[in-house]
Formats: structure tokens, sequence, C-alpha cells
């Protein structure tokens, strides 16, 4: 999947809402649908299904993947930014980090116990600490949101931002940049949708966003769907790509 510009994904929200580019916005959304429909998928999960317990871990274990490197990223980019003109003000959300690494791991060990032993009160008591790996998580990202973003608009410019954001989207590889649009383009609002893919428009050859929206299509509603085909003068049948 081609690369495009720093601005795809960091600018939609500050076009709508905010005035300043958000380097977490659009990634805090996906991540958060993206565990939520984990954490149901766990929930009503029947252990004597083997189908259903392979695809439902194979599911947890993508997210507990993209927490770790979206963990990692954040840590390498965003808090060397932070630490650069603000010191110390990265520490609180760093130490949250360790201990969210821990409990990736802890989950996958346990994901791996309840994959080799299914039972419904192995699948309950899992859920039961996802659920609280995901209630975690929700408090720290509105603290990012929140504390860091105040520090990044304090201490850097839209241009430098936007700068920190396209070293973030050079690091991910295209597998993980295809997982993570499936669950941003559903978790954004029809606004930030067509925002981003009208700047993927002016970057991408024909092909290569075709190739984007098919991965969301599937994930979309017709209504959602017809209404960003029209942003992009696509044809709008439903379950049709045609870029």
């Amino acid at each position: 999947m081609p690369a495009f510009d720093s601005s795809t994904l960091a600018t939609p929200a500050a076009r709508s809402s905010a005035p300043r580019v958000d380097l977490y916005s659009s990634i805090h959304k996906a991540l958060r649908l993206f565990m939520t429909d984990t954490l149901g998928r766990v929930g009503w999960l029947d252990s004597d299904d083997s189908a259903e317990v392979d695809a439902t871990l194979a599911q947890v274990g993508a997210l507990l993947d993209a927490c770790r490197s979206h963990a990692e990223k954040e840590n390498k980019f965003v808090h060397s930014a932070i630490e650069a003109r603000q010191p110390g003000a990265s520490e609180r959300v760093a130490g949250e980090h360790v201990e969210h690494l821990d409990a990736i791991a802890a989950l996958e060990a346990e994901a791996a116990s309840l994959r080799a032993y299914p039972t419904a009160q192995a699948a309950l008591r899992f859920y039961r600490h996802l659920a609280r790996f995901v209630g975690e998580n929700f408090e720290h990202m509105h603290v990012e949101e929140t504390l860091h973003n105040a520090a990044l608009w304090a201490a850097y410019s839209d241009a430098e931002l936007a700068d920190v954001h396209q070293r973030i989207l050079a690091s991910i590889e295209p597998t993980e940049m295809a997982q993570m649009l499936r669950w941003m383009v559903p978790a954004m609002s029809p606004v930030e949708r067509a925002g981003m893919f009208l700047e993927m428009k002016k970057q991408m050859p024909p092909d290569a966003l075709r190739g984007v929206l098919e991965i969301v299509r599937p994930h979309l509603n017709d209504t959602a769907w017809a209404r960003l085909a029209r942003a992009l003068g696509i044809d709008p049948v439903p379950g049709l790509v045609h870029a």
C-alpha cells in the first residue's frame, strides 16, 4: 500500500472541529472500535465452537499486537517530541505504557491457555481481564488526547506536528496500515472519513486508492458507503468499488 502525506490522517479532525493537528484522534478512534468489538466477541464466545474460538482469539491476538505497536510508536515518536521541549511531561503516560505492555503479555498468555482448554469459565475470566485492560486504555487515551495534546500544541507548530505524524506513518508496514484503516475508517465521522479519502485521492494512483476502498467497504453500511462515494465522485452502488 503506497504511503501518503502526513496530512491524510492528521488533519480531518482539525478541519472539522479542532484548530490544531491532532496526532491522537484518528488512531484512538480506531483502537476504541477495535477494542470494543473484540471485547464483545469474547463476551459472547461459544467455548464449545472451535471455529469461533479460533476466530475470536485470532482477533484478540491482532488487537494486542496493534496495542503493543501503538504504544511503541508513541514512545518513539510522540514522547520523544514532548520530552525534547517539555522534559518530564510524558513521564506519567510512559509509565502506563510499561504497565500496558506487561498486561498485553499476560493477556496473550491467558489467550493461549484459553485456546488450548476452551471452557466457559475460562472464557468468562478472560473476558473480565480483557475488559479491565480496555477500560484502563480508555482512561489512558483520554489523558493523551487532553494533557499530551496540550503539551504538543504549546511546543510545536502544526507543520512540525505534521512532520512527526509523517514519520509515524513511514514506520508502519503495509499490512499493519491496512488493518488499522479497517478499524479507523468505520470509526470516523462522515466528514473525517471523506476528508481522509479526498487527501488519498490526490496522492494515490487510482488502483492504490481502489485497494484501500476495498479494504474498508465491507465495514461500512450502505448509507456510510454511499456518502463516502458521493464525496469521492465514484459509483455508490452498494458493494461495488469503482475508484
